[in-house]
C-alpha cells in the first residue's frame, strides 16, 4: 500500500482515460472518435473474417449496362419482366425469385390507358376500334401481364420504409409477420418509419409475400447493417432477405426471443433474437439492440468479386441460358449499373452493388454465419474496462518504461485476441476502441508523468547524491525519490576513516603534478571499492577518505559490507605497492577504523557550502580507531559493534581500549577475512591468541610468555606479538592489581 500511495498521481493520470472510456461505454458521453475507430475495427476483422469463396446457391439477376443498352432504359416494360419470371420459373427451374426493385407505379408503356381514354372519347361510337380493343387489351395490359407471372410462384417483392417523406404512403403493404401483441406489453426498441412506397394493388395481390430493403447508414456514410424487423404504424415488417429465407424455409411463424435472463424485467428494451418457429422446430436469428444485423459480407461486391454468380437479365430475356442452369436457385433480381443509383459504401467497396447486400444476408443464414452487436456488449464493454484499467493503474506506475511497454503491449494484445476470437468463433461484434485508446492514453500519460514530473525529481536526486553514493544506489533511489531527503535523522550507521600512511614521506620527493596524480589514482580505486559495496563517500581531507555504510538507502548489512569494504581496500594497497615498486615511487600504507553505532545523518554546513555528513561520538570513535592502526601494527582496526554485526568473519582481538573522551573501554577487532576461507594455521594461531589475552587479563605473566613464545614461533613478523611481549615485560615489574580491567588507555587522539 505504500508504494502504491506514493505513486498516486500516476495512478490517479491512468484513471482519467478509464474514466471516460466508462462514460462513453455507458452512453452517458458518446465520443465520437471512438464510434468511428470502432466501426473501422469492425470493418478490418471484417475483411480478414470474409470466405471469399462463391455461394452457388444464391444468384443475382443483374439489371446492368449491358442488359440497359440491348433492353433499352430503365424502367422495362414489365411484359418484358413477366417473360424474364417465366423463364426463370419454366425454364430454368429457380427456387425463389426475389426482388430488389419496387414496382410503385402502373406501367403505362404499352399506351393501353390511351387507348382506354379514346374508346371512352372520340372514339366511342367506332365499334371496329372498340372490337379490336376488346381483343388486344389483354395483351397490352402489362401489369396483369406481370401480375399473372409471379401469382402463386415463389416471388418476394420488395418495397422500402421511409421517415423522409412527411409520412407519404404509396402502394400497398404486405401483412406485418408480428403485431404488438407479440411483444407482451415490452418497451422493445425498433427501426421505425412513418411512411413507406410500396408496389401497386394488382402486383401485391398476386405476390403477397414481400420485404423491405432498407439498410442503415452509419455516421461516416458506410452501411454495415439492415433492420431485420421494423415498425411502422404499430406493426412489424421483415425485411426482403428474412422474407426469401422464410418463404423458402415453409414460412414459419416471426416471434421475439427475449433474453432469458432479463425475463422477469418487463422494462427491459431488447431482443436477444428473432424466432422462426414451425410447428416443434425452431430457429433463432441473433439481433442487436435495434432488431437489426450486420451484413455478413462474403467478399468484394459485384461480379468481379466472385461471391455470388451475376447473370445479365438480357441473357434471361433472350434464353442465352442453358435450360435448368438456375435449377433450385436463389435467385435475386436486383441491380449494378451506377445509373440507377443502388450503390452503396460499404465494409468492402465504395460502391456496393445493393442487391448484393441481401445475397449475403441470404447466405448468412443459410450458413448459420451472422455478426451481431448483441445487447449486452456495453456491459461488456464496462467490464473489460474496469479489469485493464485497474490493472495498468496499478501496474504502470511501479514498473520500469520497458516493463510497462510490454505490460501495455501484452494488454492491448491480450484484448485485441479476446475480441477477434469472440467474433470467429461466436460471431460476437465486441467493442474494442475505448479500450484500445484506454491503453494507449494510460501508458502515454504514465510515460509522460515519469518524464517530465518524476524524472525532473529524479534528476534532482541523482545530482543531489550522485557525488556520494554509487550509481546503483542512486538508481535505487530514483525509484522512490519522495523517500530521500537531506533531512538530517539519528540512524545506526557505519562510519569508515581511511588514513594514507607515508603521504608526507612522498610529498617531500615528489612535484606536485606527481603527487597530485599518485594521489588522485589511489582515491580513485580506493573509492570504486567502497562504492562496490554500496558505501557513501562522505568528504576527502588531504590524504584521508571518509565513508559511511546504511544511508541513504537503507541497507541491513552495512557493517559487513564496510568490513568487506575495508579488507578490499588493504589488498588493493598491496597491489599498488607493488607497482609503485617497480616504477620506483615509495611505497604507501594505510590505516582504517571501522565503528558502528547510532549516527547523525543529513546535510549540514553552513549557509555557503554544505555537505550531506554524518556526526555523532560514534563517528568520533570511528576516527580515534583509525589512528590505533599504527599502534597495534595494522591496517584496519575495528570496534566490537561493528564486529558483533559481520559475524561472517573471523576476527583477532587487539585489545580494550579507552581513547580520548571515552571512559568505557571498547573491544577492538582486526578482520582476518571470512570464517569460510580462514586456513587452519590462521585458525591455530589465533586459538593461541585468544589463550594469550585470557592470561594477560588475569595478569598470568608466566603464562602470557609461554604462549607468546608460542606465537612468536608461528608468526614472526607481526608487529603485535612484539608490542605485547613488551607489555608483559613492563606489566612484570608492577605488582599484581584486582582492579585492573585489561583495558589500555589512550589520552591523545
Amino acid at each position: 500500500m505504500g508504494t502504491l500511495a506514493r505513486h498516486w498521481p500516476r495512478i490517479a493520470i491512468t484513471l482519467a482515460p478509464l474514466l471516460f472510456a466508462l462514460l462513453h461505454a455507458t452512453g452517458d458521453l458518446r465520443i465520437g472518435f471512438l464510434s468511428r475507430l470502432d466501426a473501422i475495427l469492425y470493418d478490418a476483422r471484417l475483411r480478414t473474417a470474409m470466405p471469399r469463396t462463391l455461394d452457388p446457391r444464391v444468384v443475382i439477376v443483374d439489371i446492368d449496362e449491358k442488359s440497359l443498352a440491348e433492353q433499352g432504359q430503365w424502367p422495362w416494360s414489365r411484359n418484358k419482366l413477366a417473360a424474364m419470371v417465366d423463364e426463370l420459373f419454366d425454364r430454368q427451374k429457380a427456387a425463389i425469385v426475389g426482388f430488389d426493385i419496387v414496382f410503385a407505379e402502373p406501367d403505362d408503356s404499352s399506351g393501353l390507358s390511351r387507348l382506354r381514354e379514346l374508346a371512352e372519347g372520340e372514339l366511342k361510337d367506332a365499334p371496329g376500334f372498340q372490337q379490336r380493343l376488346a381483343q388486344i387489351q389483354t395483351t397490352l395490359d402489362y401489369d396483369a401481364a406481370f401480375a399473372r407471372a409471379i401469382e402463386k410462384r415463389p416471388v418476394v417483392l420488395g418495397y422500402y420504409l421511409t421517415s423522409d417523406r412527411n409520412g407519404r404512403k404509396s402502394g400497398v403493404l404486405p401483412k406485418p409477420v408480428m403485431t404488438r401483441d407479440n411483444l407482451r406489453g415490452r418497451p422493445i426498441t425498433f427501426y421505425s418509419f412513418d411512411g413507406y412506397g410500396s408496389n401497386i394493388a394488382p402486383l401485391a395481390r398476386a405476390a403477397p409475400v414481400a420485404g423491405f430493403f432498407n439498410s442503415v447508414t452509419d455516421g461516416d456514410g458506410v452501411v454495415r447493417s439492415v433492420p431485420l424487423v421494423a415498425e411502422h404504424g404499430g406493426a412489424y415488417y421483415e425485411a426482403l432477405s428474412l422474407a426469401m429465407f422464410r418463404l423458402m424455409a415453409g414460412e414459419p411463424t416471426v416471434d421475439p426471443g427475449f433474453p432469458r435472463d432479463r425475463f422477469a424485467n418487463r422494462n427491459y428494451g431488447g431482443l436477444e433474437s428473432i424466432l422462426l418457429k414451425q410447428g416443434a422446430r425452431q430457429l433463432a436469428i441473433p439481433v442487436d439492440d435495434k432488431v437489426g444485423t450486420l451484413v455478413p459480407f462474403r467478399g468484394d461486391g459485384g461480379p468481379q468479386g466472385k461471391s455470388f454468380r451475376y447473370i445479365p437479365a438480357s441473357d434471361l430475356i433472350k434464353k442465352r441460358l442453358g435450360e435448368g442452369e438456375l435449377k433450385d436457385k436463389i435467385v435475386l433480381v436486383g441491380t449494378s449499373a451506377p445509373g440507377l443509383l443502388d450503390m452503396r459504401v460499404t465494409p468492402v467497396g465504395e460502391t456496393y452493388p445493393g442487391v448484393e447486400m441481401h445475397a449475403n444476408l441470404i447466405s448468412g443464414l443459410l450458413e448459420g454465419r451472422l455478426y451481431v452487436k448483441p445487447d449486452y456488449a456495453a456491459g461488456y464493454e464496462v467490464a473489460l474496462l474496469l479489469i485493464a484499467g485497474l490493472l495498468l493503474a496499478l501496474l504502470l506506475p511501479v514498473l520500469s518504461a520497458t516493463v510497462a511497454v510490454l505490460i501495455s503491449v501484452g494488454v492491448a494484445g491480450s484484448l485485441v485476441a479476446l475480441n477477434y476470437y469472440l467474433f470467429m468463433a461466436y460471431g460476437l461484434v465486441m467493442p474494442l476502441a475505448s479500450a484500445l485508446v484506454m491503453v494507449g492514453l494510460a501508458f502515454a500519460l504514465n510515460m509522460s508523468y515519469g518524464y517530465f514530473v518524476e524524472s525532473r525529481s529524479k534528476r534532482e536526486l541523482a545530482n543531489l547524491f550522485g557525488t556520494y553514493v554509487p550509481p546503483e544506489l542512486v538508481d535505487e533511489m530514483v525509484k522512490d525519490p519522495d523517500s530521500y531527503s537531506m533531512k538530517a535523522a539519528s540512524k545506526e550507521l557505519t562510519v569508515m576513516f581511511c588514513d594514507m600512511r607515508g603521504f608526507t614521506k612522498m610529498s617531500e620527493k615528489m612535484d606536485p603534478t606527481q603527487l597530485q596524480q599518485l594521489l588522485n589514482d589511489v582515491f580513485s580505486r580506493l573509492t570504486d571499492i567502497i562504492r562496490s559495496n554500496r558505501g557513501t563517500i562522505d568528504k576527502y581531507m588531504g590524504d584521508c577518505v571518509m565513508a559511511f555504510w546504511g544511508a541513504p538507502v537503507e541497507t541491513p548489512n552495512h557493517a559487513a559490507l564496510a568490513v568487506q569494504s575495508a579488507i578490499a581496500m588493504s589488498r588493493a594497497v598491496h597491489e599498488i605497492n607493488a607497482e609503485h615498486r617497480a616504477k620506483g615511487i615509495p611505497e604507501i600504507g594505510v590505516g582504517v577504523g571501522l565503528n558502528t553505532g547510532t549516527m547523525c545523518v543529513g546535510d549540514m554546513g553552513s549557509d555557503i557550502r554544505r555537505s550531506y555528513t554524518v556526526i555523532g561520538d560514534s563517528v568520533n570513535l570511528g576516527s580515534r580507531l583509525e589512528g590505533l592502526s599504527k599502534v597495534y601494527g595494522v591496517d584496519i582496526v575495528v570496534s566490537e559493534t561493528t564486529r558483533k554485526q559481520a559475524p561472517d568473519f573471523a576476527w583477532q582481538e587487539l585489545d580494550r581500549v579507552r581513547v580520548k573522551g571515552k571512559e568505557q573501554a571498547v573491544g577492538i577487532f582486526y578482520p582476518l577475512g571470512p570464517v569460510a576461507e580462514l586456513p587452519k594455521a590462521t585458525a591455530d594461531e589465533l586459538k593461541t591468541w585468544n589463550a594469550f589475552l585470557k592470561s594477560y587479563r588475569a595478569q598470568d605473566w608466566d603464562q602470557c610468555d609461554l604462549h607468546m613464545l608460542n606465537l612468536q614461533r608461528m608468526n614472526a613478523q607481526k608487529y603485535l606479538y612484539e608490542l605485547y611481549s613488551e607489555r608483559v615485560a613492563s606489566m612484570r615489574l608492577l605488582p599484581f592489581d584486582p582492579g585492573w580491567d585489561g583495558a589500555t588507555t589512550f589520552e591523545t587522539k
